[in-house]
């Protein structure tokens, strides 16, 4: 759900790293006996490790003030410029989201008949913010029949019998982010999708047998609350890792983190522990370095085409824990490729000179290849939808973008209106002055443009 941020060195510069948590040892020291260095270089890694799950776990208590658990929070309203609790927002989707506990009992999700040509997908992420399961409109994933589609999420301590009209989805941890999206065409369209999210299904399987009626809430379309990120940056040390040693407890790490988690536990990061055998300003100085190394790194299988950049192995990061805090760092939920994808570009307006132009040629049949949609949307310097008169804040969606005679496509990209220039659909405003980014949303991306054989264009001064 958001993106902003990037490039360059790893942790390398946390001196031991994480590649150490690929050795294990029996000779692992306590945390009475580990020296300073040592310990602040674990205490670093831990950060690394456990960022993604501590800002799973304050965005799930932020959420859960609205919401209770396993209860929708549906999206009826597009986002705006004045929406700044969450960063890189998108208007070709309305999210229907919730988060589930499945400690105590599976949960019952079912999908409507949804008109064809029109996307959803039901994301499901565990506490770790793996991409678990994603059932969608091009790959509905059930076993047979439907529409409507009803599917089991489970939880890791359940043995249970799935009716036969369900479609078990199991989960590795007991708390499970629910993020469905629905495509939404423009303001016109949203009674047409509101009455869809009204048909989503979501109760306790003890419950479903009664048919309950699914409870739901609406989203909040702007806040003046902290937003997770910046509540989990502003931690002090001590608090990130109590957080963090507290939700280990409730959603443990999974086997192939054994080694990680042997090398923390030397300074009492455990699932219920507490950091010790390291003093206050190692740990301090532990969380600063995370803070600068998680932003700084730079994953190789970075697809680099123009100056657009993108991952094509988000989503699922097994022991990759610096790609996942990372992909968390820069957009907490990220969906597989094959879901979507989101090449960015950070630009500077100032680099045009007054009031910058720039222009984004496709070449005839280059549009963005997708089973699909595809979108563009602009952001200014902190990752926030542009303020403009137009109210123009994405292209190529929900107003067709025009062709030029040979079948080429122009999209200006700039502050000031062009004017009759410039077909309706053709013109993304970006900041006056000062830095923007672009983001590319790809939904169901064809193979081609994920794998980099399609390359987005460069974007280009006009004089």
């Amino acid at each position: 759900m958001n993106v902003s941020r990037r490039t360059a060195l790893g942790l390398a510069v946390t001196g031991v790293g994480l590649a150490a948590c690929g050795r294990s040892s029996d000779k692992t020291p306590s945390s009475s006996t580990v020296a300073s260095d040592v310990a602040r270089d674990i205490a670093t890694d831990a950060y690394v490790f456990g960022y993604p799950l501590v800002l799973m776990d304050v965005t799930r208590a932020a959420a859960e003030t609205i919401a209770p658990v396993n209860t929708f929070q549906h999206a009826g309203a597009l986002p705006t410029p004045q929406r700044r609790d969450v960063v890189r927002l998108n208007l070709d989707t309305l999210y229907s989201a919730a988060w589930l506990d499945v400690s105590a009992e599976p949960i019952v999700l079912q999908v409507p008949a949804v008109d064809p040509g029109r996307f959803w997908l039901m994301q499901l992420l565990d506490a770790w913010t793996n991409t678990v399961h994603n059932p969608s409109s091009i790959r509905p994933q059930v076993n047979s029949g439907g529409p409507p589609f009803t599917y089991l999420v489970t939880g890791p301590s359940w043995s249970g019998t799935v009716p036969d009209d369900m479609t078990q989805l199991s989960v590795p941890t007991p708390t499970v982010w629910l993020a469905g999206r629905m495509q939404v065409n423009g303001p016109d369209d949203i009674p047409a999708v509101t009455a869809l999210q009204e048909q989503l299904k979501l109760l306790p399987l003890s419950a479903w047998a009664a048919d309950r009626q699914t409870p739901s809430v609406p989203t909040p379309t702007g806040t003046t609350e902290v937003p997770p990120p910046k509540q989990v940056l502003d931690m002090t040390a001590a608090t990130f890792f109590e957080r963090m040693c507290a939700v280990l407890a409730v959603n443990p790490p999974r086997p192939e983190d054994e080694p990680a988690m042997k090398r923390f536990a030397t300074i009492g990061i455990r699932p219920g522990g507490k950091a010790e055998g390291i003093s206050d300003s190692d740990l301090a100085a532990a969380a600063d370095a995370a803070k600068k190394a998680i932003p700084a790194y730079a994953a190789a299988n970075m697809v680099n085409e123009n100056g657009w950049r993108f991952n094509p192995k988000v989503g699922t990061y097994g022991t990759d824990y610096q790609l996942r805090a990372n992909v968390a760092w820069v957009g907490l939920g990220a969906n597989v490729a094959q879901d979507a994808i989101y090449p960015t570009m950070f630009g500077n307006a100032d680099l045009g000179g007054a009031s910058a132009k720039f222009r984004l040629r496709f070449p005839p049949g280059q549009l963005p290849p997708v089973d699909a949609f595809w979108s563009l949307t602009a952001y200014d310097a902190d990752s926030y939808l542009v303020p403009n008169a137009a109210n123009i804040y994405a292209i190529g969606h929900q107003v067709p973008v025009v062709a030029n005679p040979d079948g080429s496509v122009d999209l200006a990209v700039q502050h000031e209106d062009p004017g009759a220039r410039v077909p309706v659909g053709n013109w993304l405003p970006i900041p006056e002055s000062g830095q923007f980014s672009l983001t590319m949303r790809l939904y169901a991306p064809k193979d081609i443009a994920i794998d980099g054989r399609w390359r987005p264009p460069v974007l280009t001064v006009v004089p």
